[in-house]
């Protein structure tokens, strides 16, 4: 389940980002932006638990 984090993550952070937009709200493009960044940081520290091919091979 852990290697498919980052593929969630990058795509749940691109519809906060065309919500949180789209809102008119007063503080609602802030929050879309700084929780798609802690989204998108996430996301790349779980890369480190996606398989590596050239590893097995050798």
């Amino acid at each position: 389940m852990k290697r498919y984090l980052t593929a969630i993550l990058i795509a749940s952070s691109g519809v906060i980002i065309f919500i949180g937009t789209s809102l008119n709200l007063y503080w609602s493009g802030i929050v879309a932006w700084g929780l798609a960044i802690v989204l998108l940081l996430l996301a790349a520290y779980y890369t480190k638990y996606i398989p590596n091919e050239k590893k097995g091979k050798e």
